[in-house]
């Protein structure tokens, strides 16, 4: 490539990089695979910055688009990452292990390889975009905003997630209904909370299901109910007369992954409205969908029995510490409860999405997360062909389902000691079923699908 002559680039590094070699495709697929090459060889070393996109395009004779499409690619899989004032450089990859004698002990691993779910990925955070919305919404906050916030949250926030809901998730919100939280687990809790003070005895809950939401429960005073879930999703029918309330994740249940039928949709607002019990709608991850259309939320059908809650834990980072609920009349959070995120954090969110940066960063997301789902369920199909997987068409986790009799259990704790971090699905189920394992791929890099596969293949053959 030639070099540069503009004064202003005379610094960037240079590269040498062959975009012939290999099959033929867009320049950007290309000139991803020419660096990961590169990184693999040894010719760009841990560390090494690359140049910025607009002088790679330059060079390249290419559009900008072509280059910054290749480096969120390999930030994807974990070979580049970006850092403020410093530009885009190679990341640290592990060592290979050393060879090993035969009969030699196995070295414990250096690092757990993270198959577990809950977790986006966390090197994928839009530091930059996020701190440009904190600068936006620090030099536009009237010293007046610098009192005790609202308790429902920061009207403008409040505004614009009602737009989002609505826009993007099928929602039938306004700002008067909407309450910024900490989180989905704050949200529900303050709902079981006034599900109590109601003289509510009962919630019941998806089983198998995310065994915070129980924990949740049960902290309110409340009794947990497990209902069955099966290939309809939540069987609406098991619900009776003692339960208030009813917590259900309806677009991608967890973990099974399935989908809430439209007769159990029908099913369960029928009971609401029978019954007057209150639906509490988790939809923790429904921005993530790559085999199938988007599913609107349960609220839009129903909004006077669902209050619909969510976070931008599963979407950004669950350390910023922000989420929100949609209630029905009369199930707004009484005066005097604690108040949610710091106020300069609602507005920076609120300037990240009416930016349009959440929609990039969400469809930036859903193109990586899509490539590390393909690359790990075929991974399982070559080395676990036995296991049957599913719950893949959506959100960031999928279901395993072990031959009858396998110990589920076992097989988990053989792979933390091989250095992989899976959850068997016995940590979500109340009543036990078939044996299975719950895997995340949301913040394991793409280069690491290989070798977590590997081990956990080798804990399911250990453990039989």
């Amino acid at each position: 490539m030639p070099d540069s002559q503009t004064k202003t680039d005379s610094r960037a590094p240079r590269l040498l990089l062959d975009l012939e070699a290999g099959p033929a495709g867009p320049l950007n697929d290309r000139l991803a695979r020419a660096l990961r090459e590169a990184i693999r060889g040894g010719r760009l070393a841990a560390g090494a910055a690359l140049p910025p996109s607009r002088v790679l395009a330059a060079e390249l004779g290419c559009s900008r688009w072509a280059v910054t499409e290749a480096y969120a690619q390999l930030a994807a899989e974990g070979y580049l990452e970006a850092t403020v004032g410093s530009g885009t450089q190679v990341r640290r990859l592990a060592a290979a292990p050393p060879p090993r004698r035969p009969g030699a002990a196995v070295p414990a691993p250096a690092a757990l390889l993270d198959l577990a779910p809950g977790l986006p990925d966390l090197r994928a955070f839009p530091l930059r975009g996020w701190l440009a919305a904190l600068r936006a919404a620090a030099a536009g906050l009237p010293s007046a905003e610098l009192g005790y916030p609202d308790p429902a949250g920061h009207p403008r926030l409040r505004e614009v997630l009602a737009g989002y809901l609505n826009r993007v998730r099928g929602a039938r919100a306004d700002p008067a209904s909407v309450t910024v939280t900490t989180g989905a687990t704050d949200a529900i809790g303050r709902l079981c909370a006034a599900l109590r003070g109601r003289g509510g005895r009962a919630v019941a809950v998806e089983d198998p299901g995310w065994h915070r939401i129980r924990q949740v429960v049960a902290a309110a005073g409340l009794e947990v109910v497990p209902v069955p879930v099966d290939d309809e999703g939540l069987r609406a029918d098991r619900l009776d007369g003692r339960t208030g309330a009813v917590i259900i994740s309806p677009a991608h249940q967890f973990p099974t992954g399935t989908v809430l039928s439209a007769a159990r949709r029908a099913a369960l607002l029928a009971w609401a409205r029978s019954a007057g019990g209150l639906i509490i709608e988790d939809d923790y991850d429904a921005e993530f969908r790559y085999d199938r259309r988007p599913v609107g939320t349960l609220q839009g059908a129903g909004p006077p029995f669902v209050a619909l809650v969510g976070s931008v834990s599963k979407t950004l980072s669950p350390a910023l510490g922000i989420g929100w609920m949609v209630t029905p009349p009369g199930w707004a959070p009484e005066a005097g409860h604690p108040a949610g995120p710091p106020v300069l954090d609602q507005l920076a969110f609120a300037a990240f999405v009416d930016s349009g940066g959440y929609d990039r960063q969400l469809r930036a997301c859903r193109r990586s997360y899509r490539d590390r789902r393909d690359a790990l369920a075929a991974a399982l199909a070559t080395r676990l062909p036995e296991a049957r997987v599913s719950g893949a068409a959506a959100g960031l986790h999928l279901l395993v389902h072990l031959a009858a009799g396998a110990d589920a259990g076992a097989v988990a704790a053989r792979a933390r000691a091989a250095g992989v971090r899976v959850v068997s699905l016995d940590a979500y189920q109340v009543e036990p079923g078939p044996p299975g394992l719950v895997l995340g791929y949301g913040n394991l890099p793409g280069h690491q699908v290989e070798a977590a596969v590997d081990r956990l293949t080798a804990a399911v053959r250990s453990a039989r």
